[in-house]
């Protein structure tokens, strides 16, 4: 059986399903003419940007999303506030958070901050802009995945997320895509998802 892949832009405020929910937009608003039986490998929040794999490769994603298969992915985060090195450490060594109501220590992670901060594109509507307070942008790369955790590490920091971008998901990245945007690729993105 061939198997299709598929990357996408994933904008802000855009549900990582097809099926409708309200008056959000969904995967089924930008992704049209494609199998029935293609679906996301994993999900980014409503209110959170980049990188989503689609695909109807089934081993492909039990290896992504199976926490015994670690791989990385890379998110561009940015934050109120500006870190310093003990905010830096505490994010690389793993913070304390709640996941499904009990306290979760995160995996080592590495950090850095962005500087100069990357090119990205305009968000719509953008972050609410505060003259006296000031933003970073760090660059997160995390080997698990749990629910929310990104905005859940920056908060812990007292580095609240203003905007997430997922940047990458293995050594495959955003660049060259525009929110919204979708490209179909050939198997050989399998071993580039899957590398560290």
């Amino acid at each position: 059986m061939a198997f299709d892949y598929y990357l996408f832009y994933k904008p802000f405020q855009v549900l990582s399903q097809f099926s409708p929910e309200g008056d959000k937009k969904t995967l089924r608003d930008f992704l049209t003419g494609i199998k029935k039986d293609v679906y996301p490998v994993g999900r980014l929040d409503y209110d959170s940007e980049g990188l989503l794999l689609l695909t109807n490769d089934k081993q492909l994603n039990h290896q992504l999303l199976n926490p015994l298969f670690v791989h990385e992915r890379e998110y561009w985060v940015q934050v109120e506030g500006v870190p310093d090195e003990a905010k830096l450490h505490a994010l690389r060594k793993g913070t304390d958070i709640t996941v499904d109501g009990k306290a979760y220590h995160t995996r080592p992670a590495a950090v850095h901050w962005l500087q100069p901060e990357p090119v990205v594109p305009e968000r719509y509507p953008p972050i609410r802009f505060r003259q006296h307070i000031p933003t970073s942008w760090l660059s997160l790369r995390l080997t698990e995945g749990k629910n929310r955790q990104v905005r859940k590490m920056t908060a812990s920091v007292g580095l609240p997320t203003l905007r997430l971008i997922r940047y990458s998901i293995g050594s495959v990245t955003l660049d060259q895509m525009r929110p919204g945007e979708y490209i179909k690729t050939g198997t050989s993105i399998r071993q580039r998802l899957l590398e560290r």
